[in-house]
């Protein structure tokens, strides 16, 4: 089933944007975001992200491989509350054989509520770390290109 590609955010000069509204189920009792939901939203971003670039979990899940949350570190600044619209933003700060770490950070109204920096790892059959395919280290150069982040990669230049 195809789907379009707005609904996946867009891709911009330094990663992805995405747009999500938080309903009532993203709230806790006193109508604030319940703090575990923005992992929903960040998981939104980095997924539409490698969609975005070509990185289909279904393809990856084939092959017995996914990518798994390894860390986490996360700001929470301010609160966001129901029928707010949120921007994930979602940036790669560096690539290794078998992680990719990326910032996120999740804005209302040009705001910061949340930065957070993820690692993820590939792994393969097992649970094991797997090596990166270089099909998606290719996609991530591609996305790199105009983004001013391939040497910290350790990508080719340009």
């Amino acid at each position: 089933m195809s789907e379009p590609h707005a609904i996946a955010g867009r891709l911009t000069e330094t990663g992805h944007e995405l747009t999500q509204r938080v309903y009532f189920e993203d709230t806790d009792f006193s109508g604030r975001i319940y703090h575990a939901r923005y992992l929903h939203f960040m998981e939104r971003g980095r997924s539409d992200y490698l969609r975005l670039l070509g990185v289909h979990h279904h393809e990856l899940a084939r092959d017995g491989h996914a990518f798994a949350v390894r860390h986490m570190a996360i700001d929470f600044l301010k609160a966001a509350s129901v029928d707010d619209v949120l921007t994930i933003r979602t940036a790669p700060k560096a690539i290794t054989g078998a992680r990719i770490i990326l910032r996120q950070q999740v804005l209302c109204d040009g705001e910061m509520l949340i930065a957070a920096e993820v690692t993820v790892a590939l792994v393969g059959p097992g649970g094991r770390p797997a090596r990166l395919p270089q099909a998606i280290r290719d996609a991530l150069a591609r996305a790199a290109k105009t983004g001013g982040w391939p040497a910290l990669c350790g990508l080719p230049q340009p």
